[in-house]
């Protein structure tokens, strides 16, 4: 009841601004925007999926502090958290698991071997990101096995609108946030460099954090042939009351660190262009179960992912033709799952036709990927795409999906779980139809897709004894169909810029029929989820966001949660009030975690 009243009330808002003023914005628009995560390069509007783009614009607006909390403003992006901050957050697409989403920084793949719940431990700080690339469905054939149900790339800047940018915040449970963040031109050269920490005493007992990041970025010899070199560093520490074995863990705690070095650059004739780059990513991982006493029980993973690759697109009479391939090692070593490595091979190759004058594209393409340890595998796929109008396009695409096992799925074993070293591959052959529709003012796109899964990894107990130990398994076979829709409205009111936009995704799949009361991960799916945001410039230097966000899940728990912030701009400073859970809603994204209650955080930015 309380959706209906929120949608209709919005909807009577709507109508309302239709009378007044409106105008268009000049301003640029998503449709001129290139998705440089796919191999084949395409400005937004001209591409044949479902791809959804956070804008520096909506980042530099939404008073957000971390790459988690801006990804739940996407409806088909499941961000389940279990602390804030971004301290422990896993990512999900269409209900897809958290080992079954690819993050990728600057086109880097961030895929970890140990476990997915690492994912966004690698997000970068959104002071220094460009945009968010969000491609939604199957994207192995583009980007290889860890991109099951999507993928999200993070694009960082390539300079800063001030030559350095002072930020403070505080707030409820003792937050304290503070960060510097510093950009210079030179002659043949640009820098970038980024430090920050974010600390809390926590909101309920051993919930407190303490996370610290670091970014540089440089691109050297600009004049001749750019090369780009970028370097992080990302420490969490935190407690993790009820994180992982039960709700009455209480005294769980955690360490972590993620670490990227990389350098590419790309060499461009009117035809042919290839980017070739290096790469290494170390992750860290260190779990107690006493947080007082380290000795009852403690884990401590270190993983190491060295890689190679390039990628390639040729402009030719008949298409543009895309091409790569990547190279990478992987090592772990732990006290748990033992000491591992993996050797992985992985080859790209797509074509883009355009037929009917351009108002037809074909883009057909196929991954090869060789693992040591699960031999070959191929996922083939096709898009295609067909205008309908200038800013009207119908689309489809289809294609295989893969996904090995984790390190964890296969050989992590305590008291309550048990790992299997015999797990077979995930696999899956999903399909989407879409239309989209994007002008200055309006952007709108509905898509209705389909999975059928084969072999799908979850933790399952044999029987309901709350005794015996969850076992990793492959289940048979799962289902998942949904439908997604979303729009964003912009106008002028008092000739300031307005946005209103809304999301909807609907999924069902037959986990729940198989897995009933046995199932560790999979039976939270995100059945119902309904975002909408209303962003507003109220005068000359006042600004402020209302977020609305309803979910319902799969097992049957339901909540709204409403966010807001708001912004003051004077001459170079800027003040933001940030108040998350208005109504205080009582909830649960993820296990057994408590969401936090109603807070607020005050902040000033400085940039000179």
């Amino acid at each position: 009841m309380k959706i209906k009243k929120t949608i209709i009330i919005i909807l009577l808002f709507v109508a309302f601004q239709a009378h007044a003023q409106v105008e268009p914005i000049k301003r640029d628009t998503l449709k001129e925007v290139v998705i440089t995560s796919t191999r084949i390069d395409l400005p937004f509007k001209e591409n044949s999926r479902t791809i959804d783009v956070i804008s520096s614009e909506v980042i530099k607006n939404s008073a957000a502090t971390n790459v988690a909390d801006l990804l739940q403003q996407v409806a088909g992006v499941d961000i389940r958290r279990r602390g804030t901050a971004g301290s422990q957050a896993d990512l999900y697409i269409r209900g897809g698991g958290f080992d079954q989403t690819l993050l990728l920084i600057d086109g880097i793949k961030m895929d970890d071997s140990q476990t997915g719940h690492h994912t966004l431990n690698a997000a970068l700080p959104i002071e220094v990101i460009e945009r968010i690339e969000i491609i939604k469905g199957p994207a192995a054939r583009v980007f290889g096995q860890n991109a099951f149900t999507g993928a999200i790339n993070i694009v960082t800047k390539k300079k800063l609108e001030n030559i350095a940018s002072i930020n403070v915040e505080v707030g409820s449970f003792g937050q304290s946030n503070s960060s510097v963040t510093v950009g210079k031109e030179f002659k043949n050269s640009s820098i970038i460099a980024h430090v920050g920490t974010l600390i809390s005493e926590g909101y309920r007992h051993n919930s407190d954090y303490e996370n610290k990041n670091y970014l540089l970025k440089g691109i050297f010899n600009k004049k001749k042939q750019p090369i780009e070199v970028i370097a992080t560093f990302f420490d969490k520490k935190f407690g993790a009351n009820g994180f992982y074995a039960s709700a009455t863990a209480t005294e769980q705690y955690e360490e972590t660190e993620s670490s990227l070095l990389g350098a590419s650059t790309t060499f461009r004739t009117e035809k042919f262009k290839i980017t070739p780059r290096v790469y290494w990513k170390r992750g860290q991982d260190e779990y107690v179960y006493i947080r007082d006493n380290p000795s009852v029980y403690r884990n401590l993973h270190i993983s190491h992912k060295v890689g190679v690759e390039t990628n390639a697109s040729y402009t030719s009479a008949l298409g543009i033709t895309g091409f790569g391939v990547d190279v990478s090692r992987v090592f772990i070593n732990s006290n748990n799952l033992g000491n591992r490595k993996r050797t992985m091979a992985n080859f790209f190759l797509e074509h883009r036709f355009k037929l009917a004058d351009g108002q037809i594209d074909i883009t057909p393409g196929v991954a090869v990927t060789y693992f040591s340890d699960f031999k070959f595998q191929a996922f083939p796929g096709l898009d295609i795409g067909l205008k309908l109008a200038d800013n009207l396009k119908a689309y489809g695409n289809l294609g295989v999906t893969y996904r090995i096992p984790t390190y964890t799925d296969l050989y992590y074993n305590d008291r309550s779980t048990i790992g299997n070293s015999n797990l077979k591959p995930e696999e899956a052959f999903a399909q989407e139809i879409g239309l989209k529709y994007n002008t200055e003012r309006f952007t709108t796109s509905v898509a209705i897709f389909n999975r059928d899964a084969d072999n799908l990894i979850d933790f399952i107990r044999p029987d309901t004894d709350p005794t015996s130990k969850y076992e990793a398994t492959n289940i048979a076979k799962v289902n998942t169909k949904g439908f997604e829709f979303n729009t964003d409205y912009r106008f002028k009111l008092n000739e300031f810029n307005q946005s209103l936009s809304f999301g909807y995704n609907f999924l069902d799949d037959d986990i729940l029929d198989q897995n009933k009361d046995l199932s560790r991960y999979s039976l939270n799916t995100l059945k119902h989820q309904f975002i909408t945001r209303f962003a507003s410039k109220l005068f000359k230097n006042v600004r402020q966001n209302i977020i609305y966000k309803y979910a319902e899940r799969t097992i049957g728990t339901s909540y709204n949660v409403w966010d807001a912030s708001i912004i003051i701009d004077v001459n170079k400073f800027s003040f933001t009030v940030t108040a998350n859970n208005i109504f205080d809603a009582d909830y649960i994204e993820s296990g057994y975690v408590p969401m936090p209650p109603s807070n607020v955080l005050f902040g000033l930015r400085y940039g000179f």
